[in-house]
């Protein structure tokens, strides 16, 4: 007997998204994940022939939850500029049969922000008081939504290279987000003596170099589509503790892990821990004698973790 799968639009999406704790969610992802409960497996990545782009497919199982699923995620290069999509299928373990299919751009911004705070939360100080964003999109607002109460921030700087393009309007709604937060005019005045570094970019390209920081910190940094894209010098790798979302598949899809374990001499058995060993405290927090860095590509068991909550909603 089949079924026809809810299909929930990204209008939607975003409303459904305001009534559920995303963070406490993806905790238990991570709990789950550590105790056998959930199943990742590597993201696959799928070429279009003659260079017309690409397609990633994100996996999961989520075993309690009794579903499974899977975001595909296409590239499309066009000349007016390459286009991105990402739909969401969740499927019954008890039956077989789709149960919803939602278009997860929302699900994508609201799942790596709120992965990144998760990480914020289990690897900052907790005397942490300086927090720079890199970037001024939607993902990057998300990222302030989902950290600003996580640590009695005194200042919130935020660079990003588009700021100039803004109008005044733009401006305003952008400092709007809070009270705190600062546009600055440089990178370089954004991450002053900063204690966490959130990379909120789409750059392909290393974004700011951490062998020049004044100080210890901890610096977050996110996927994009592009080829090896990372938003670090690969072989600062090397100099700093590195922590990753999951440590089974991210490395090899991390742009300057893959970069830095060729060209660097770098070994991703020196990650010092991910987030199901954070979140089932097997590993402990750093100490600050050199930067932290915290990377994560996004996984499909985070957007069926959110997927399933919007589908809870519903039933």
């Amino acid at each position: 007997m089949s079924s026809t799968p809810y299909v929930i639009t990204q209008p939607q999406a975003r409303e459904l998204l305001d009534q559920i704790d995303v963070p406490q969610i993806l905790r238990k992802l991570f709990r789950d994940l550590a105790a056998g409960h959930a199943v990742q497996p590597a993201q696959q990545l799928v070429e279009f022939p003659q260079g017309a782009g690409d397609f990633i497919n994100y996996l999961g199982v989520l075993a309690k939850d009794g579903v499974y699923g899977v975001k595909t995620s296409p590239y499309i290069v066009r000349e007016q500029g390459p286009l991105v999509t990402a739909w969401t299928l969740l499927m019954s373990m008890q039956t077989g049969q789709p149960l919803l299919l939602c278009d997860a751009g929302e699900l994508t911004t609201a799942r790596t922000a709120a992965t990144t705070a998760v990480a914020v939360d289990a690897l900052a100080p907790p005397t942490a008081q300086r927090l720079a964003i890199i970037g001024s999109g939607k993902v990057a607002q998300a990222h302030l939504h989902y950290v600003k109460g996580l640590r009695a921030w005194q200042s919130i700087n935020l660079y990003s290279p588009s700021l100039d393009g803004l109008d005044a309007g733009a401006k305003a709604r952008l400092t709007g987000l809070d009270p705190r937060l600062t546009l600055v005019s440089s990178r370089e005045a954004a991450v002053l003596d900063a204690d966490v570094i959130m990379l909120c970019t789409s750059s392909a390209g290393p974004v700011i170099d951490p062998s020049t920081l004044s100080k210890p910190a901890l610096i977050t940094s996110i996927s994009t589509n592009a080829p090896r894209a990372h938003e670090v010098p690969p072989h600062c790798l090397n100099a700093m503790q590195v922590f990753c979302d999951y440590r089974v598949t991210t490395p090899g899809s991390a742009g300057e892990m893959l970069i830095a374990g060729e060209q660097h001499g770098w070994d991703k058995d020196s990650i010092v821990g991910d987030l199901p060993e954070l979140m089932s405290e097997k590993v402990q927090r750093p100490a600050y004698d050199r930067h932290v860095f915290f990377r994560s590509i996004g996984l499909g068991l985070e957007d069926i973790a959110l997927a399933n909550a919007i589908y809870r909603l519903q039933h």
